[in-house]
């Protein structure tokens, strides 16, 4: 029996157990498998352990998608994108030019084409700002959970459009954002009290500020010992 004499229930059931690479070579065989590859059903999770592989084909956006995740752990986001504008390199400044609209971007296509997304999990992505997840949260209204950590550019700016809009949300995590204050999270908490909130060293972290905005060596000493 030829594996295109399945039915596609079949067919989708056997792609499901394949990695995106997979997927989509055995897509490339003949038009029935292409068929399936291109199946919403056949995309209800994605999950990306690097920004790079946004930019693949080997995967499908659509109205299907229920969990998406994008983790990246690196030590080039440690030492690289987490550190603020102002202080990197022209070296540091050209890595982060290669990658750092490539999430935001993303997210933009996903608040197209996946209004019924449940989860959300970003970590690592330091160059993500309050209004891409704000975004999210608009055009996804039927978000349940909200797992960030270790975005940078993150603040209360997000917090705020949390308490806002996101009247679905049963979970919230803001590990590891140190642009995110005490205030901003008992903010949510007082708006959304049926909200799991868990903010692992969010709000005990010394926040992002300019040298003119009062940054001192004391300041200085202490962001260098969160990252030790």
């Amino acid at each position: 029996m030829h594996l295109t004499q399945l039915n596609r229930e079949c067919l989708l059931h056997l792609f499901s157990f394949l990695d995106n690479d997979s997927r989509r070579s055995l897509s490339l065989t003949c038009e029935p498998l292409r068929q399936v590859f291109l199946d919403p059903r056949l995309w209800t999770l994605l999950s990306f352990c690097s920004p790079s592989q946004l930019r693949w084909d080997n995967f499908l956006l659509g109205s299907s998608l229920r969990s998406l995740s994008v983790c990246w752990h690196s030590s080039r986001v440690l030492r690289v994108c987490n550190i603020e504008d102002w202080m990197k390199t022209p070296f540091q400044r050209d890595i982060c030019a290669k990658h750092q609209d490539l999430v935001s971007d993303f997210l933009a296509r996903v608040c197209l084409t996946c209004p019924h997304l449940h989860s959300l999990t970003l970590s690592g992505c330091a160059h993500i700002t309050d209004g891409d997840v704000t975004a999210v949260l608009r055009s996804c209204g039927g978000l349940r959970r909200l797992r960030l950590e270790n975005c940078c550019r993150l603040t209360d700016e997000l917090l705020h459009a949390v308490a806002e809009l996101g009247g679905r949300l049963a979970e919230l995590r803001v590990d590891f954002c140190r642009n995110v204050t005490r205030a901003g999270l008992q903010l949510v908490r007082e708006r959304r009290p049926g909200v799991s909130l868990s903010a692992d060293r969010s709000g005990s972290m010394v926040p992002d500020s300019r040298p003119e905005e009062g940054l001192t060596l004391s300041t200085t000493l202490q962001k260098l010992l969160q990252f030790s």
